[in-house]
């Protein structure tokens, strides 16, 4: 069988099983995805050993160690898959749910109604964690889920999607519900991106090149966000112990990652007093400082930061640093320099923090917190099947609500327009 063939094969079960789902209750979905959970316990041993061939052909590949920080699973993490799946189960079950009804003076009764997407395909790299969140993610929303994931995992990922699809299919979930695409050749991503007569929504989660290779391709609506240039923003009246610690959470906890911080402002009136213990335990902590001009004469040995380094998601221990003059400036550069991710101001001044909430243009804002929440889990999602910057139809973490649209249900009693 060709690829294209054994791909529209693929593309239309996960359709007919979509349409399926509509007629599989709650109640049996929580059921599957708790069973799932177990699963991945129970055969944790099975994973860890798959993934353990992965990250040593990635490392033998010379993949960078963010990559590979992305793609290394342990018990830990797997037992956090597991606790994702049974919150998932927890969470309501948005199908069905009236959004909103009305009636009309012809007498009409309109219901607006919360329907799954139907198809989704997932193209994604390195983070096999990624499989599960979004087979639970699509499952509890009762859309099919075609799953492409990068080479660097796919021992990991065909571990995680065998246990997966056999809980399902125990279960009697709709044939064709959880699909992945497991073959190398390249050109699997090209056909599914075409594929538009069955597939509803593609979401791409990796790097800025594979997501802008998504986006020029695809027949099929994209949601995504290509990068995370996340800004903290530390005020004058900021407490600058909290600041500190934001700062290192928001740098250094998991630097690999969209939602860490790229680029640290600091208003002038504070620059001298935070700065030099700041950049010292940054540095201590192995991250290399790009400052402005005057965070260069400020502290010592820091690197003089260019136009292009601001423009930079480098997730790695790296840093833009830059002194601004008031919140207006740091608004400003945010807006310009950001990818409308996720930002953050540290303040004492309601008013202050009230300016940035409403002027910076991100999916999320935050005050006096770091931008690592940006997350689903850690919004009480369960999970998150990607963040999307988009500002149409879904922004931010994208979870079960979000993988539902709605139609209209229309009740009447012979009424015919004159």
């Amino acid at each position: 069988m060709d690829l294209k063939t054994e791909l529209v094969n693929i593309a239309k079960k996960a359709q007919q099983a979509s349409r399926l789902m509509l007629n599989v209750s709650t109640k049996a979905k929580n059921k599957a995805l708790r069973e799932m959970a177990k699963a991945l316990l129970r055969k944790k041993a099975l994973i860890l050993k798959a993934n353990k061939l992965d990250v040593s052909a990635a490392k033998a590949a010379g993949i960078s160690s963010a990559m590979i920080d992305r793609l290394t699973l342990n018990e830990l993490l797997i037992a956090g898959m597991a606790a994702s799946l049974l919150e998932i189960a927890k969470l309501n079950d948005f199908v069905g749910e009236d959004i909103r009804a009305w009636r009309v003076p012809s007498g009409l009764w309109i219901h607006k109604v919360r329907v799954p997407i139907g198809v989704i395909a997932i193209i994604y790299e390195a983070r096999p964690n990624v499989t599960s969140d979004c087979i639970g993610l699509c499952l509890k929303s009762g859309n099919s889920v075609i799953l492409r994931g990068g080479s660097e995992a796919l021992h990991s990922n065909i571990a995680i999607y065998g246990l997966l699809s056999k809980v399902a299919h125990k279960h009697h979930l709709p044939a064709g519900l959880i699909s992945m695409v497991t073959t190398k050749d390249r050109r699997a991503v090209d056909v599914l991106l075409k594929l538009d007569e069955y597939i509803d929504l593609v979401m791409p989660r990796g790097g800025e090149g594979l997501i802008r290779k998504v986006v020029s391709l695809s027949r099929i609506p994209v949601i995504k966000h290509y990068k995370g240039i996340c800004h903290v923003y530390v005020d004058e009246r900021a407490d600058l112990k909290m600041s500190q610690k934001i700062c290192f959470n928001a740098k250094v906890q998991r630097p690999g990652v969209c939602n860490a911080m790229e680029c640290m402002l600091v208003h002038k009136g504070v620059a001298a007093r935070f700065l030099p213990g700041m950049i010292k335990q940054l540095k201590e902590a192995g991250v290399q400082i790009r400052g402005c001009a005057l965070t260069c004469r400020i502290v010592k040995d820091v690197r003089l930061a260019t136009e292009k380094d601001y423009h930079t998601e480098y997730l790695d221990l790296i840093l833009s640093v830059k002194v601004v003059n008031d919140i207006d400036e740091a608004i400003h550069h945010v807006n310009h320099y950001g990818s409308h991710h996720s930002d953050t101001i540290v303040t004492e001044n309601y008013k202050v923090a009230l300016k940035f909430l409403r002027q910076v243009d991100s999916a999320c804002v935050y005050v006096n917190a770091s931008t690592r929440f940006t997350d689903g889990n850690q919004f009480g999602m369960g999970a998150e099947i990607g963040i999307s910057t988009d500002k149409l139809h879904a922004r931010g973490p994208m979870a079960l609500e979000e993988l539902t649209t709605y139609k209209y249900m229309v009740f009447g009693k012979g009424q015919v327009r004159s």
